[in-house]
């Protein structure tokens, strides 16, 4: 919550006198040092073959990670990307299938863990394979990850995730196929929603080649169209190896990244309310708190913290 609330709160239901700022450097104050136990996790599990006790010979069943970015105001830099990882299970749950319309047993998403940094996509990237490890991920029987499209996504698991299955979101796919449509034939019309429907079956049926290939012709028939169709058959072709939904889905997998999109959307929820403009080191050293209560890990990490010697 934002500090002016948290006051009113300990006012009025603890019975506490606590201003804004003093509240405002105990998160400083402890923030750096969940950040400190996150840095000591982090060379942990870099620094061991094996980050645990867990038998060698045991399978954990599948595992996932998935990748988003959301931008965050930081004063005297602008907006600036906050990337945000989720590390999670992978267990059947029987669902409702909108596309068969059947309701079958599907790969859902389970016990999510998170990570975050403001910065670049290096520090990020081994923030996440940290956790992936801490998590046993070596142990997986087998694991998936999923992200939006954006090139330094897929730099990053080919680095740290380079065999696991990849699958570009089936939403972010869908958004892009319908750009398209909206490119040939006007927002809302009713050609453009029959062709969208029309590729949107054949999308997840896995015949990205020919939609590629359908939509260069359409850009060669279309002059004013030409740079939009072109951008978007350069999504599809550039990531046509990892839109196999059909296949992924039938053996069980999510195809949707929603566990990484609604946590990027709870850290800006904290971050971007109205008017807030944090500097680097205050955002920083809130992160690891927003992080270890998305995680359910608050307790444990505040036992940490509490008992660790001073910085």
């Amino acid at each position: 919550m934002p500090y002016a609330t948290v006051e009113q709160i300990m006012r009025e239901i603890g019975r506490v006198d606590i201003s804004q700022s003093s509240i405002w450097r105990r998160v400083e104050r402890w923030g750096g040092r969940l950040q400190a136990i996150e840095a000591l996790q982090q060379a942990k599990a870099y620094g061991f073959e094996d980050p645990g006790t867990l038998d060698r010979n045991r399978s954990l069943g599948r595992m996932g990670a998935a990748l988003d970015g959301s931008m965050i105001h930081i004063r005297e830099e602008g907006w600036k990307e906050l990337k945000v990882g989720c590390v999670f299970d992978i267990v059947p749950r029987r669902q409702f299938d909108p596309h068969t319309r059947e309701e079958l047993e599907l790969g859902s998403a389970v016990r999510n863990s998170y990570v975050a940094h403001l910065g670049g996509p290096a520090v990020f990237g081994r923030q996440l394979w940290a956790e992936a490890r801490q998590r046993f991920w070596m142990h997986a029987e087998d694991s998936l990850t999923l992200g939006d499209g954006a090139p330094w996504i897929w730099n990053l698991v080919d680095e740290h995730f380079y065999d696991s299955h990849q699958l570009v979101d089936w939403y972010h796919a869908s958004e892009h196929l319908a750009s398209a449509a909206k490119s040939l034939y006007g927002e809302g019309t009713p050609a453009a929603q029959r062709w969208y429907r029309r590729w949107e079956t054949k999308l997840y049926q896995g015949h990205v080649d020919q939609l590629v290939k359908t939509l260069k012709q359409q850009a060669k028939q279309q002059p004013r169209q030409a740079e939009a169709l072109q951008k978007e058959a350069g999504y599809f072709h550039n990531n046509r190896k990892r839109m196999n939904y059909l296949d992924l889905r039938s053996e069980g997998y999510p195809i949707g990244s929603g566990m990484v999109e609604s946590a990027a959307k709870q850290y800006k929820a904290r971050f971007c309310g109205p008017g807030m403009r944090w500097s680097r080191k205050g955002a920083e050293r809130l992160l690891p708190v927003r992080t270890a209560i998305l995680s359910h890990r608050f307790d444990k990490m505040w036992r940490l913290a509490y008992n660790s010697p001073p910085n």
